[in-house]
């Protein structure tokens, strides 16, 4: 496990960590309640570390009844209320109501596209964008495909999705391949097809 070189941002101590990066991270996303949770936990991520919320994602899973956004667009001012209780979110009142209002968005948009997917990916035209940084000074925190697709987010309704949030998202959901490429994981992202 340890053998293989990683990104910068991967703490070796930590199990969870690596799993994430080495099966996750940058692989690219087609199912509708994965989207819908990669962009709740970007969100709770804001201000906080990704560790903090990697701990709390099954907490997330469980309260968001596994990101379905049917039920979870239903939830009242008083199921918000019961969340801010739990222990295992963060418990920061606008962030779980933006979920709230973030599943009624999403709803909307699959309406429109039949499907978030289908929505999101011709942002980066169709395939994952292939980016080769070296170093983490390499790695942005926005770009000008994140600003878009931001801007068109919050037009539709969408909050806690600003540039840096977007493209921590497209990150995680492998809209845009961002290992390193001394990472084992870039070369394996970069020869398969979105």
């Amino acid at each position: 496990m340890h053998n293989k070189t990683r990104c910068f941002w991967v703490d070796l101590s930590k199990p969870h960590y690596v799993a994430y990066h080495d099966e996750e991270w940058g692989v690219p996303v087609h199912d509708d309640r994965r989207h819908f949770e990669m962009l709740t936990l970007e969100g709770a991520q804001a201000g906080l570390s990704w560790e903090t919320i990697l701990r709390k994602r099954e907490n997330y899973r469980q309260a968001f009844e596994e990101f379905d956004p049917v039920r979870v667009a239903r939830y009242t001012a008083a199921r918000v209320e019961k969340l801010l209780g739990n222990a295992g979110l963060v418990r920061n009142r606008l962030k779980i109501a933006s979920t709230v209002k973030n599943a009624r968005a999403f709803l909307e948009v699959q309406r429109e596209f039949g499907s978030f997917d289908a929505y999101v990916w011709p942002f980066v035209g169709g395939s994952p964008m292939q980016r080769r940084p070296k170093t983490r000074a390499e790695v942005p925190a926005k770009t000008a495909e994140s600003d878009v697709l931001s801007t068109d987010l919050k037009r539709r309704g969408f909050t806690f999705v600003g540039s840096t949030i977007v493209y921590a998202y497209m990150q995680a959901t492998g809209l845009v391949n961002d290992h390193t490429t001394d990472c084992f994981r870039h070369r394996v992202l970069a020869s398969k097809p979105g």
